[in-house]
């Protein structure tokens, strides 16, 4: 039982302890016409209601397949949970209008393909980004 009740206190220790992201990096393609995005142009791109940038070239949209701080605080700040924004990837797939965004493993997996892709955009950590890509929006996490 102490020893139980000790193991759930090192582990509440530890949750206590990682780090949370200061700030998440939305990002482009390099050669995308766009230096800023809104709140809701950002959620138009990645529940695919907007399917080209304004050169015509299609938005490709990559998002991180495993559970973090960062793809946390990126979807809080879209205002859906992660779950919702498959449920609403998945109808549209279901409808025929298009899929659902590549989820990769890591941020670096992201900044990678986001950089090689004309027309990718994508969410990082601030502090990971390089000048291989551009940052079209910052989001700070609002303490409560």
């Amino acid at each position: 039982m102490i020893k139980g009740i000790l193991t759930i206190l090192i582990l509440l220790l530890l949750a206590e302890v990682q780090p949370t992201p200061a700030q998440v990096a939305v990002i482009v393609h390099k050669r995308t016409p766009v230096d800023s995005l809104t709140q809701a142009e950002l959620f138009d791109y990645f529940s695919c209601e907007v399917k080209t940038w304004s050169n015509k070239t299609p938005v490709v949209v990559f998002d991180l397949k495993p559970q973090s701080a960062i793809k946390e605080m990126f979807y809080e700040f879209l205002g859906k949970s992660a779950s919702r924004m498959k449920s609403i990837w998945m109808k549209k797939m279901l409808m025929g209008e298009g899929d659902p965004p590549q989820a990769l493993l890591s941020e670096e997996d992201v900044l990678k393909k986001v950089a090689a892709t004309p027309g990718a955009i994508g969410f990082v950590s601030k502090a990971r980004v390089h000048d291989g890509v551009k940052v079209v929006l910052t989001i700070v996490r609002n303490e409560k």
